[in-house]
């Protein structure tokens, strides 16, 4: 086998497994999410305006990766379950804001730390000095996937 077949065969292999770990670890959050009424998304928003605080719509979408349609219908959803409220900005009116309630602040607060917990126990395979390893592993292959361009 030649050393571009060998270095093709590997790339392929590690995007399988790859795919295969981020799967399983996400069946463990995504499970947790739902148990309280949640999709990922949603908790990701919610998760977005606890540590961030008040934030623009169009940031909370570029934070949890959904586009700005998609944005709106979450933002509508957790409005409808008073889990946070829309208040324009007093700079530019423009630009509308999400915040959580009180009742999105004590329900994030309340299922947070067993989140964290399930996550942890998902990836608990790894020791916490491969967990940084895999961590700078993974942001550099991100990172150069992303300024590669596609051809």
């Amino acid at each position: 086998m030649s050393h571009n077949s060998e270095h093709e065969e590997l790339s392929l292999y590690l995007l399988v497994v790859l795919a295969r770990a981020y799967n399983s670890v996400m069946g463990h959050s995504n499970r947790s999410i739902q148990s309280h009424g949640l999709n990922s998304t949603e908790f990701g928003v919610l998760d977005v305006l606890y540590h961030k605080g008040p934030q623009p719509l169009q940031k909370i979408g570029e934070k949890v990766l959904i586009s700005s349609g998609n944005i709106t219908y979450v933002v509508d959803k957790l409005q409808k379950k008073n889990l946070l409220v829309r208040r324009a900005s007093s700079e530019d009116r423009r630009v509308i804001y999400a915040e959580l309630t009180e009742e999105g602040t004590r329900l994030f607060e309340r299922i947070f730390p067993g989140h964290k917990k399930k996550i942890e126990e998902a990836v608990s395979g790894l020791t916490e000095e491969e967990k940084r390893q895999a961590a700078a592993l993974l942001r550099k292959l991100g990172t150069t996937a992303q300024n590669n361009p596609l051809r």
